[in-house]
């Protein structure tokens, strides 16, 4: 269960789709390496040698599955901190420098929230989904799970509205100097990240519509992520304060 995504349940059904099916070989004379298969309704999706990182791997498969066939809530590619009642919006996918970000601000007190999906309903709330960090090791591609406490941070339980949008990559040294963007344009770039934007994209662009309705959304090109926190701080107060936002 721990690499399955958070609250999923048991349940018995007579009918299964997708079907997720593992053949693992153990090691032999004829092969030396163990080995584990996982196939989806008949059609292989990878192969690996070792058990933990097929276990990483199908993990990430099953939560973007659920993340794509949702009907409730709408996943996006963001990482998220709750800052004084409003959530800050990250969206980006791996090697973004989005859980950098997300571990900094949480250092400085923000409520931790996610580092994988945004979790959003249709009124534009944002939900928790605070699986540990997935933090990488001197800029590999290799993750170390990292527990909110680790970085001295706690996760948050409410939902929380959408105050800021960060749209931003990393580039060594560069300075934090952001600009705000327009919410037309701050939705395409939150599109572009959604998981469900081909299947469901009336639903998603009405969802993402209620998300920006009341949020700031900024873009920059950020170096070091205490530059970022810092100009958090200047604009908006401390993670227990967030004033009006007007756009």
């Amino acid at each position: 269960m721990l690499h399955l995504p958070l609250e999923c349940k048991r349940s018995f059904s007579a009918s299964i789709s997708p079907q997720y099916s593992l053949i693992h070989r153990g090691q032999s004379a004829k092969t030396p390496k163990p080995s584990y298969r996982l196939y989806r309704s008949g059609r292989l999706l990878f192969a690996c040698a070792d058990r933990a990182e097929f276990l990483h791997r199908f993990g990430s498969v099953i939560s973007l599955y659920v993340a794509e066939a949702s009907r409730k809530r709408t996943f996006v590619h963001a990482g998220v901190v709750g800052w004084g009642g409003r959530a800050i919006l990250i969206p980006g996918r791996s090697f973004s420098g989005k859980t950098t970000l997300v571990a900094e601000l949480v250092r400085a007190g923000a409520i931790y929230y996610s580092d994988e999906f945004a979790v959003i309903d249709k009124q534009g709330m944002v939900y928790p989904y605070a699986r540990p960090l997935q933090v990488r090791e001197n800029g590999s591609s290799h993750q170390t799970e990292r527990p909110v406490e680790h970085f001295g941070g706690i996760a948050g339980q409410e939902p929380l509205p959408v105050g800021l949008v960060i749209v931003s990559r990393y580039k060594p040294e560069a300075h934090w100097r952001p600009r705000q963007i327009s919410l037309g344009v701050g939705l395409l770039k939150i599109l572009d990240n959604t998981v469900s934007a081909r299947r469901a994209p009336a639903v998603a662009m009405s969802t993402l519509k209620q998300v920006v309705s009341n949020a700031l959304i900024v873009r920059g090109v950020r170096g070091d992520a205490s530059h970022v926190v810092d100009w958090i701080a200047a604009h908006f107060g401390s993670p227990a304060i967030f004033p009006g936002l007007t756009q």
